[in-house]
């Protein structure tokens, strides 16, 4: 052997050497360092966690009956990402699952295909990684070919889970309030790492809207967790462990189903009576609130849905339907979203304004048929004169000029249009005092503000529209002159005006504004709220739903208490003196045809009516109420779009609402010695603080958190 022979060979056995050496730390690692580690990857490989969905609370009016409940149902789901593993996409298994369930191939593929842009409903708005499903009223037949041929049916199950139900009670539907259910995103579980995702259960379904959105963490629950033990085909062989889901919790509210019932059907009433005699009415709301504790007893708003809709899957044209105008965009409460000119119902605000800057109470003025602000006469209604009167007749007959001189004089002591330089603006301050323009806090999303102008506002509004109107002062109306060329010349002269000047804040914007009118914009909730606080004594109370958060067995685990009420800077003489004013507007005043025959004896109503004008259309029907009116318990308002005057159309559906309440023409009353009981039949009230009434628990009954039959 030769030098380089024998030279090769050593380098050879050092780098096998060099080799073993590597191969042996290796395994000392694997076996010694990290041996716990690889103990319990092999450990995995034969074991499968399965998360088990907890089950999603219900909701519960304020006596207990069902608002919200679980139904159980046989649910088939399929995963996309099995799916896609097969050789054909998954084609092959789709089609059969399609000649199981009847239906077509088509519907199973598009029920399947992930939401995005241009993709129509059916669609899957969830995570991609998680079960889809595809039929939640599958028969047990069905189920059973399905889960007996899993070789024929890879990634797809079927399975008994909880579907949420809507029972109505007592007729009450409350879709906005409640709100809706929808799969998580794979953006939401990206942000909340620590949800798991579990199918079509009540862990992965989130709330949308409503109260499911609001309380969906205390709804939602615990899900569990069971880690199965596997064979090498991934048969289940055994449990190795078991942590079992905790229920969500359940939320009782102080919506009750019989009210709330009630003022749907007389919204609905009211709705189709003004369309008997021609009007256009479109929309509407119908509110109850406890004046004393801003708790909602009803919140109706027209027109409504089904909220079972959402469950087992929605189409493009019913998804539409909820968001369209053609249907009256029923998917929007026009409780606390809607957003309307309340008309005369304003004027509460108004008076408190009028003294605040030095009128007197108890003065009196005259109510010609029109006022001149500047140039322009502004009218009452149906321009008719009443004579010299003091507010409280004011209030009884709705006039409208009386409030006008109030607006006119104030923007003249603030300089015109040329103001000072701190403008008071009594009107528009004491209005936001009111609570209009803002949120009132309720425990609802999606709230809308409202809009009280300002001159702010009118500076903002101009700057986006001045190049609009600009264009108008030019052009003029070209389209609208061929028909009336009267309103095409109007038309242009407004524009030239808002053009040059449109920033001003003009004698006319105050004056739109004492009445309710103009650019003044409310939420049926915001003009609740300050009846309540009218009735109440001056306490602007923050709306709630909720009242508390009970555990399965019936317990509390929370009291829901609304936020501490801000108090009104309005002297308690003067909303006394409104309270006067409203009483008699229901037995002598504008509503005196709408309560004609009421029982004042047994519940005394206030209130005030509102009628809104909206170009191009009916007038905005408003009535605004409290009673008992001596000593004030409930505020009641309705609304309704196009729906007249407000003693023609919203008036007459209170009256409903009160006579169903208090038992009134023969009716079962809702009420109980006026109130609404402390607690359902058979289950304690639990105590609230001093002077608060106590709160409801939910039923006592078995099974209320879990799966209704």
């Amino acid at each position: 052997m030769n030098s380089r022979t024998h030279f090769r060979l050593v380098v050879l056995y050092v780098l096998v050497a060099a080799l073993l050496l590597v191969l042996a730390g290796r395994l000392w690692t694997m076996q010694v360092l990290d041996g716990r580690h690889y103990r319990q990857v092999a450990a995995d490989n034969r074991t499968r966690d399965i998360v088990v969905p907890a089950v999603r609370g219900v909701i519960l009016d304020d006596q207990g009956r069902l608002l919200v409940r679980n139904r159980t149902a046989l649910v088939v789901s399929v995963d996309r990402t099995t799916l896609s593993r097969q050789k054909d996409g998954g084609k092959a298994v789709l089609g059969r699952l399609a000649l199981v369930l009847g239906t077509g191939y088509d519907d199973l593929s598009k029920k399947i295909r992930l939401c995005g842009p241009g993709i129509q409903r059916p669609c899957w708005p969830g995570s991609p990684y998680q079960p889809i499903p595809v039929d939640d009223r599958v028969s047990a037949k069905r189920a059973l070919q399905i889960m007996e041929r899993q070789e024929d049916f890879p990634g797809v199950t079927a399975a008994v889970q909880a579907v949420r139900e809507y029972p109505r009670p007592e007729g009450a539907s409350a879709a906005q309030a409640l709100g809706y259910l929808q799969p998580i995103t794979q953006a939401e579980l990206d942000q909340r790492k620590g949800l798991k995702v579990t199918g079509y259960s009540g862990v992965d379904l989130i709330g949308r809207d409503g109260l499911e959105a609001t309380y969906d963490a205390e709804l939602r629950g615990e899900p569990g967790l069971r880690k199965v033990v596997v064979d090498s085909q991934g048969r289940v062989t055994g449990t190795a462990r078991d942590r079992p889901p905790t229920p969500g919790g359940n939320l009782v509210t102080s919506i009750d189903a019989g009210v709330q019932g009630a003022a749907e059907k007389a919204l609905e009433s009211a709705i189709k009576d003004a369309r008997t005699r021609g009007r256009k009415a479109d929309a509407g709301s119908a509110v109850v609130m406890d004046v004393q504790t801003g708790r909602l007893v009803a919140m109706a708003s027209y027109p409504s849905y089904d909220p079972s809709i959402w469950t087992g899957g929605i189409s493009q044209d019913e998804y539409d339907a909820l968001l369209g105008k053609k249907k009256g965009e029923p998917l929007i409460s026009r409780v606390t979203q809607g957003q309307f000119a309340p008309g005369s119902t304003f004027k509460v605000s108004s008076v408190a304004a009028a003294v605040g800057d030095g009128y007197d109470l108890h003065g009196t003025y005259p109510c010609p048929g029109s006022f001149n602000v500047g140039s322009r006469a502004f009218k009452n209604f149906e321009g008719q004169a009443h004579g010299q009167m003091d507010l409280h007749r004011a209030l009884v007959v709705s006039c409208d000029t009386i409030f006008y001189k109030f607006a006119y004089e104030q923007w003249l002591r603030d300089g015109g249009t040329k103001p000072k330089k701190k403008p008071s603006d009594p009107m528009v301050a004491m209005a936001r005092q009111w609570g209009f323009g803002s949120r009132s806090g309720i425990d609802l999303p999606g709230e809308t503000t409202g809009r009280i102008p300002d001159r702010g506002w009118k500076r903002s509004y101009w700057n986006a529209t001045r190049k609009a109107a600009c264009k108008g002062a030019k052009d003029g109306h070209p389209d609208i002159a061929r028909t009336d060329p009267a309103r095409a010349a109007y038309l242009k002269a407004i524009d030239s005006e808002n053009c040059a000047e449109g920033y001003l804040w003009r004698a006319g914007d105050a004056a739109n504004l004492s009445v309710g009118q103009g650019d003044v914009l409310v939420t049926p909730l915001q003009l609740t709220r300050a009846y309540a606080a009218v009735a109440n004594g001056g306490r602007l109370v923050v709306p709630r739903v909720g009242t508390a958060i009970a555990r399965p067995d019936g317990s509390v685990a929370r009291r829901i208490e609304p936020p501490e009420a801000k108090r009104l800077p309005v002297d308690p003489k003067v909303l006394a003196y409104i309270r006067g004013g409203l009483a008699g507007v229901p037995k002598s005043g504008t509503a005196a045809g709408a309560f004609r025959g009421f029982d004042f004896g047994k519940v005394a109503v206030a209130g005030k009516t509102g009628t809104a004008e909206v170009y191009g259309k009916d007038d905005t029907s408003w009535f605004a109420s409290f009673a008992p009116a001596g000593k004030p318990r409930y505020a009641v308002v309705a609304m309704i779009s196009q729906g007249g005057t407000g003693g023609e159309s919203a008036a007459p559906a209170v009256r409903e609402i009160y006579e169903a309440m208090y038992g009134l023409k023969g009716k079962k009353p809702m009420l109980k010695d006026g109130r609404l009981p402390a607690a359902p039949p058979g289950q304690p009230a639990v105590a609230g603080p001093p002077g608060q009434p106590a709160v409801a628990g939910p039923p006592g009954q078995p099974g209320v958190a879990g799966a209704a039959p």
